[in-house]
């Protein structure tokens, strides 16, 4: 049998962290239910600082364990390790409450049939930037230093471990993931999400015109569309089987948190040394002369500037509310690709992976 940790905490301070969190709630509600219909699932353990999810302790299996942990107090491998102690798990699984939101129900069921077909082995859906990680057997969190992050925790297994890698199907389930509010405008403009996360989008009245936008240029013949960013083959070679478009791409710093590079302060980037020198105002311009959409990672080049910005400056950034942000080089790079004369949507990792699976799946095949 196999247990499920679930980590899902925070400490929202503005109404765009509050509103991400309402919408993470609601997609753990939805990953709940699927979870706990699984017959290879004996316990599914949910720790969290917030009180309100509480109440999911009255659902099938589910137990709730809560803290008063702040987001800066937790660590990852500690509490894992703690965990599997205590519960004496044999197999786990571990991931974060709105972790992979649109997987379906097969996909659960084949993490279960892998990780309990047999031992020194992983299930993950991604080399380096793990959002669920399933493994055989669960003591061996133990005999290591623990992990900081899921990310760190697979190349453990991997690498120090040498644990068996077995990688899920790459599919729009198993590589969407809500991290930013970018992922809640793609969600809310798609049919796509459960009942509760569905729910909640409505309930946020996000504006999706560029969006809609963007899946104009997508749809159209050869148009040029910049990718920029943490950009990976897959996503890539999604877009050019779905859509008759000429892509630019420019792909920076791929792995930089589970390589401990963000956290060393060592993200540098090319681009940002050109926005440096230039600015955003006339880098926008330029981009604008190049291509017909662009979807910018924007972490990459923030992390460049070598300076720590808050969760609301990079979430009003995302949603292009310039006004609102209090940094002032994100404040101006915003309001440029806000009045950029091209759809230009911001985000994070997520954007230019299961994003990108998002809007080819929705939008379909074009040849």
């Amino acid at each position: 049998m196999l247990d499920v940790i679930i980590f899902e905490g925070g400490n929202a301070k503005s109404p765009v962290e509050k509103m991400l969190v309402a919408a993470r709630h609601a997609a753990l509600k939805d990953n709940l239910q699927k979870i706990s219909a699984l017959p290879e699932v004996e316990r599914i353990i949910l720790v969290t600082n917030q009180p309100s999810l509480a109440a999911l302790a009255g659902l099938p299996r589910v137990c709730v364990e809560t803290n008063n942990l702040s987001p800066e107090q937790f660590h990852f491998g500690r509490q894992l390790q703690n965990l599997v102690d205590r519960y004496r798990c044999r197999a786990v699984l571990c991931m974060g409450g709105a972790a992979v939101p649109l997987m379906a129900a097969e996909e659960w069921s084949f993490v279960c049939r892998e990780i309990l077909a047999g031992e020194k082995r992983y299930v993950t859906n991604n080399v380096q930037s793990a959002d669920l990680i399933a493994f055989n057997p669960a003591a061996v969190i133990k005999q290591y230093a623990p992990p900081a992050t899921d990310n760190a925790l697979a190349l453990l297994l991997r690498y120090d471990a040498r644990f068996t890698q077995i990688l899920l199907p790459v599919t729009l389930g198993t590589q969407f993931d809500i991290d930013t509010p970018t992922d809640l405008l793609i969600l809310a403009a798609s049919p796509f999400g459960g009942r509760e996360l569905r729910a909640a989008l409505d309930s946020f009245h996000l504006r999706t015109d560029r969006l809609q936008q963007l899946k104009t240029v997508l749809c159209g013949q050869y148009e040029e569309v910049a990718l920029i960013g943490r950009v990976g083959a897959p996503a890539i070679s999604r877009i050019n089987k779905h859509f008759k478009v000429r892509l630019r791409v420019f792909s920076e710093e791929r792995g930089m948190k589970a390589l401990g590079r963000l956290e060393r302060n060592e993200v540098v980037s090319l681009l940002g040394y050109w926005i440096d020198e230039i600015g955003p105002e006339k880098f926008f311009a330029r981009l604008a002369d190049t291509v017909a959409a662009a979807l910018i990672d924007t972490r990459v080049l923030f992390a460049h500037r070598k300076k720590e910005l808050s969760d609301a400056d990079r979430f009003y950034s995302d949603l292009g509310e310039h006004e609102l942000i209090a940094d002032p080089f994100v404040r101006e790079f915003t309001r440029a690709a806000k009045n950029c004369g091209i759809p230009v949507i911001l985000g994070g990792h997520s954007l230019v992976t299961g994003g990108i699976f998002a809007l080819a799946e929705e939008l379909g095949c074009q040849f």
